[in-house]
């Protein structure tokens, strides 16, 4: 599994978001949106990284997350739960 220690800030704000969006919905994320028309979007650093690292894939509008990202993302969920599952 992807170690996500060594991300960078931009990065790891990416997973932060579709941490948000899993904890305040209750339904699996595995992908948000790149660009939402209104001004916010994800760092292209953060984005080039986290595919760089087979972490996700863009399109410019959407960001998936592969197979691996989808465990990084449930791995950092479980860290802000202190180590407990859902």
């Amino acid at each position: 599994m992807a170690q996500l220690f060594d991300l960078s800030d931009e990065a790891l704000a990416v997973f932060a978001f579709a941490a948000y969006h899993q904890l305040s919905s209750g339904q699996m994320v595995r992908s948000v949106v790149q660009r939402d028309g209104a001004g916010h979007k994800a760092s292209d650093a953060a984005v080039s990284e986290l595919t760089e690292r087979g972490l996700i894939e863009a399109d410019g509008d959407e960001i998936r997350f592969t197979e691996d990202g989808e465990q990084a993302l449930q791995a950092f969920i479980s860290g802000l739960r202190g180590g407990r599952s859902a």
